[in-house]
């Protein structure tokens, strides 16, 4: 499969004196607190249609080169990291408010700090960008409304219908396309205890659906603000036949109490019900936290982001 990497070589990459690794990708800029990207500008696939994907190497990358990484997979890849050190530079697609505001999730800059802390492990982290237009129908999780009849689901002009739905596509593509591209050309730990996916909102949803359809390949997914509501959360009885064992897995989920996030907490709840009926253990491998007072926003994920960070990536 062809893949087109825009290259952009700064300057500041070798007055810094940064060595490059052969047959990695070069990089396309460092982030302020460490750390340097590589952008690929149309990322191919036999599944969905192409867009940008950037792989962020955590400080030491270059240098220490018997290393092998964790790689956390992040959707929505234009909000990751910090706008003025992401190669997210125009805004060609504004779909929500939040976006004029110019709010980005800033995990190179919290990366980096928590690596520098010593509270997590360097990983590597690869965001996906969503392509205009296609977000939801990437993200809606895809057998739970083949599987679980609800009204929502075939209603002509409804939000969601089963058969516009492509996630299962969407995940084939990160397992079987970006995932083997990511650790041929990375050193990567390329385990199930070692790969992890994360998301917002219906980026929640997807990362959720993730572990579930392929439990060997995720040993960790986070899930903020994961937004249960659609269907009246008639995806959450999907889950209660199919969720990944516990013991080998890890699964962070919250919720804010404003703007979009304040009907979340019953079906939180009831998803919490889930962990519980297949074994989890709150505090040990699954949290949940309600945060009084956040909204459902970039700024707040970013606020809070160090919490799943740790709990997935922490010693």
């Amino acid at each position: 499969m062809k893949r087109t990497g825009i290259v952009f070589v700064l300057a500041l990459l070798f007055s810094i004196g940064i060595t490059l690794v052969k047959d990695d990708p070069s990089p396309t800029g460092q982030g302020q607190s460490g750390g340097f990207f590589v952008h690929y500008e149309e990322f191919s696939s036999d599944y969905i249609e192409p867009r940008p994907v950037d792989v962020w190497l955590p400080p030491g990358y270059e240098k220490n080169l018997d290393k092998s990484y964790p790689v956390l997979y992040m959707h929505d890849g234009q909000l990751v990291f910090k706008k003025s050190t992401s190669p997210y530079t125009s805004f060609w697609y504004k779909p929500f408010d939040w976006y004029i505001d110019g709010v980005f999730w800033e995990t190179d800059i919290i990366m980096s700090r928590l690596i520098q802390q010593g509270q997590i492990r360097p990983a590597i982290i690869v965001s996906i960008w969503f392509k205009k237009g296609n977000r939801g129908i990437e993200f809606m999780p895809q057998k739970p409304i083949t599987d679980v009849p609800h009204p929502q689901w075939s209603i002509d002009g409804s939000q969601y219908m089963a058969s516009d739905v492509i996630s299962d596509r969407y995940l084939k593509f990160v397992v079987e396309e970006l995932k083997p591209f990511v650790d041929r050309n990375y050193r990567t730990s390329s385990d199930r205890e070692n790969t992890f996916i994360m998301g917002s909102s219906m980026g929640g949803l997807i990362s959720a659906y993730a572990i579930s359809e392929y439990p060997d390949v995720f040993g960790a997914a986070a899930c903020l603000s994961t937004d249960w509501t659609h269907g009246d959360g008639a995806e959450i009885s999907w889950y209660e036949e199919h969720w990944p064992e516990a013991g080998v897995h890890r699964l962070y989920f919250d919720y804010g109490t404003e703007t979009w996030d304040a009907p979340f907490e019953p079906y939180q709840k009831k998803m919490d019900s889930v962990m519980r009926q297949h074994g989890y253990v709150h505090g040990v491998d699954w949290i949940s936290r309600k945060f009084e007072g956040a909204d459902h926003t970039p700024k707040a994920w970013r606020e809070r982001l160090h919490i799943p960070l740790t709990f997935i990536l922490g010693y």
